[in-house]
């Protein structure tokens, strides 16, 4: 695995667990460490075949007002409240060789996905002291890095989140339940069948707009001692409703996403992040 596939993964792995290791109040304004994981997912989204990677490498945080690069995610915060964050940050997305997934065998790979946009986050309501219930709403474009730039399409992921953590801060558990939608683009870039590669057995197909995916996530962290954190997080994918489940390289109806790791901090700042009224 070379470097870039490595950060790629390691960025995942953060994107997954983002509910659960967001919402911890005064934090480091940064922090830097070195993480490590394993994370087993299919090798697209509806394929049968699985890929397992193991990554370690080091990490910074940074909690700025505005400039924020921290564990769900890296961007600008435009806009924080009580009960409303808008945001514009990134998502990443693994690439995946066809001669690795006989569906695709003698089609182009599909490569890094860079996903940007605007995400707002509605707090709904806190049921306890120490937990909240929440609607996150990105929408991001979606751009290939394989050989250059390439805009791919844009994708809808609604979903709402329950997190929950404990008064000082050892564990934190979310769960969240939400779907994926893509317009024409980014569905016919996973799941079109140009004639040039249709075969007997993987016949043409024009993908079109519309849910790709249900989704149903569980993760959680625990704080082992002061500068070390496991987390560990579990997510169920469900194909059955997809726009296009007709398509030839959409082979399963659900898949299922794993991943463990550890995180160490080595320095962190002595100032705290602050809020949007300091």
């Amino acid at each position: 695995m070379n470097i870039a596939r490595t950060l790629l993964a390691a960025g995942s792995l953060f994107a997954a667990m983002a509910p659960a290791l967001a919402a911890e109040p005064a934090l480091p304004l940064w922090e830097t460490g070195v993480f490590g994981g394993m994370a087993v997912t299919p090798a697209y989204p509806g394929a049968s075949e699985r890929s397992t990677r193991n990554l370690a490498l080091p990490y910074l945080i940074y909690r700025g007002k505005v400039l924020r690069a921290d564990r769900s995610g890296v961007g600008a915060r435009l806009l924080d409240t009580d009960r409303l964050d808008l945001d514009i940050g990134f998502a990443l997305s693994l690439p995946a060789r066809s001669s690795d997934v006989p569906a695709r065998r003698g089609m182009p790979d599909l490569g890094t996905l860079v996903e940007f946009g605007p995400r707002l986050k509605i707090k709904l309501a806190e049921p306890t002291p120490h937990s909240r219930l929440g609607l996150e709403l990105p929408l991001r474009a979606v751009i290939e890095a394989r050989g250059g730039l390439r805009r791919q399409g844009a994708t809808f992921e609604p979903r709402l989140v329950y997190a929950l953590h404990d008064e000082q801060q050892a564990w934190q558990v979310d769960a969240s339940v939400g779907a994926v939608f893509g317009n024409a683009a980014i569905n016919d870039y996973l799941y079109g069948v140009n004639p040039a590669f249709a075969t007997a057995e993987r016949p043409a197909y024009a993908a079109k707009s519309g849910l790709m995916l249900t989704r149903l996530g569980l993760g959680g962290s625990y704080r082992l001692q002061r500068d070390w954190r496991a987390f560990a997080f579990l997510r169920y994918d469900n194909y059955a409703g997809a726009a296009n489940r007709a398509s030839p390289l959409l082979r399963q109806n659900s898949g299922t996403s794993a991943g463990i790791g550890l995180m160490w901090t080595w320095q962190r700042s002595s100032s705290l992040a602050r809020g949007p009224d300091d």
